[in-house]
C-alpha cells in the first residue's frame, strides 16, 4: 500500500477533479504490475496496473492480489468501471486503502467485488490514503473545496506596508515553493485591495505545472481589466454583486450581500466543481476565513531578519496544530492544520 501511495502522488496536479490513485498487483510477494491514474479523462490506476503486467506473467493475474489506495469505481464516467475490469480478469483478492465517498461509488465498488466472490480487505493505511486525497474527500463529504490560507510576514508579523509600496518579504527559493503550491491546487483567491496594490498574475511561472483558476473578490467591479490577473494565461472568476456573465476567459460570478461572503464563496466554488483553493490575501479576506473557521490548512512564510514599522498586521490564527516547519535561508516556512479538519 505504501507503494500505491508513492505511485498515486505521481498524478498530482494532473488528475483533478478525480482523486490520485495507485495500484499494485502482487503474486507470492512479487510485484508483477503497477500503475496510477496519470491524467484526468484517461485510464485509472487499476487498468494501468493490469496493462503493465508482462506477457510471461499474465497467467499469474488470476492468482494475485491487487492493492489499490482508493475503492475501485463502479460507474461509467470518462472511462469504464474499474470494478468490472477486476472481475473480468478474475483477480481473487483486493486490498483497499479507503472508501470513495463520491456518491456514484461510496461502497458500491466494494459491494460489487464481494458479490463477484472476490475477497475484499478495507482500511489498510487508511489515514495515509485519506490524507493523500484530502482535497477530493473534503469536496465530496463537506461539499466545499479544501481551503489553504497562505501569507508571508516579517519577523514582527507585518505582511504589508501602510502605503502603496509593495513589500517583498520572501526570498527567491521560497517564491518557487509558493508557485509549486499553486500548481497543486485547483484555484487561487485574492481580494480587491491585493489585486490593486500588487497587480499579481497568480500563475505558476516559477514552477512547471498547471496554472490554477484565478479568483478575485471584486464586489463593486472596480478592478481594471488591464490587471495581470485578467490576462489570457489562465481563467479568472470575479465574484461581484452586480452581474453574472462570461467574457473571454473571465467569468463574472454574482453573489449577494445578505449572506456571509465566505460561505457564498465556498458554495459557489462547490457548484463550479473547484476542489481546492489557496487564498493568498489580503489580510481582511484571510481573517474572514479564519473567523468563520472555514479553512483546512495555513501556510506562513516568515522572513526572520526583516522588521518594518507601521505595517499591516498578519491575521490572527486560532484552533490550529503545527505539522511542518522548514528553514530556507532567512525564511521560515510553517504549515498548520485546523483542529476542526478530519484529515490531519
Amino acid at each position: 500500500m505504501y507503494r500505491c501511495l508513492e505511485l498515486a502522488k505521481l498524478g498530482s496536479g494532473n488528475v483533478a477533479p478525480n482523486p490520485m490513485v495507485g495500484a499494485v498487483l502482487v503474486h507470492n510477494d512479487r510485484i508483477i504490475g503497477e500503475g496510477y491514474h496519470q491524467k484526468y479523462g484517461e485510464a485509472h490506476a487499476e487498468p494501468n496496473c493490469i496493462a503493465s503486467v508482462k506477457d510471461e506473467d499474465k497467467h499469474l493475474i488470476r492468482d494475485s492480489a491487487m492493492y489499490v489506495s482508493l475503492e475501485p469505481c463502479v460507474h461509467f464516467g470518462k472511462t469504464p468501471p474499474c470494478a468490472d475490469l477486476i472481475i473480468k480478469n478474475k483477480i481473487p483478492k483486493i486490498i483497499i486503502g479507503c472508501r470513495d465517498p463520491f456518491k456514484e461509488v461510496n461502497g458500491k465498488g466494494i459491494e460489487k467485488l464481494q458479490n463477484a466472490g472476490i475477497k475484499v480487505t478495507q482500511g489498510v493505511l487508511e489515514k495515509e490514503c485519506k490524507e493523500l486525497n484530502k482535497r477530493f474527500l473534503t469536496f465530496h463529504t463537506q461539499h466545499r473545496p479544501y481551503i489553504i490560507l497562505k501569507w508571508a510576514q516579517t519577523a514582527n508579523r507585518k505582511m504589508a506596508t501602510q502605503g502603496n509600496d509593495r513589500l517583498y518579504i520572501t526570498n527567491e527559493f521560497s517564491n518557487r515553493i509558493v508557485h509549486k503550491w499553486r500548481s497543486e491546487e485547483s484555484a487561487i483567491l485574492v481580494g480587491t485591495n491585493t489585486a490593486l496594490a500588487d497587480d499579481p498574475e497568480l500563475t505558476t511561472r516559477l514552477w512547471t505545472g498547471n496554472h490554477p483558476v484565478r479568483l478575485v473578490v471584486d464586489m463593486d467591479l472596480k478592478l481594471p481589466l488591464s490587471l495581470k490577473l485578467f490576462n489570457e494565461k489562465a481563467k479568472t472568476i470575479a465574484f461581484n454583486k452586480m452581474l453574472h456573465k462570461e467574457q473571454n476567459n473571465i467569468l463574472f460570478y454574482q453573489v449577494t450581500e445578505d449572506v456571509i461572503l465566505i460561505h457564498q464563496l465556498t458554495n459557489a466554488l462547490y457548484q463550479l466543481k473547484i476542489q481546492s483553493v489557496i487564498v493568498e490575501g489580503g489580510a481582511k479576506l484571510l481573517q474572514s476565513f479564519i473567523d468563520e473557521e472555514m479553512w483546512d490548512e495555513v501556510r506562513i512564510i516568515t522572513n526572520e531578519e526583516l522588521i518594518i514599522d507601521n505595517g499591516l498586521s498578519s491575521p490572527e490564527l486560532s484552533f490550529y496544530a503545527k505539522i511542518f516547519e522548514q528553514k530556507i535561508l532567512t525564511d521560515k516556512i510553517e504549515i498548520f492544520k485546523s483542529r476542526n479538519n478530519i484529515y490531519h
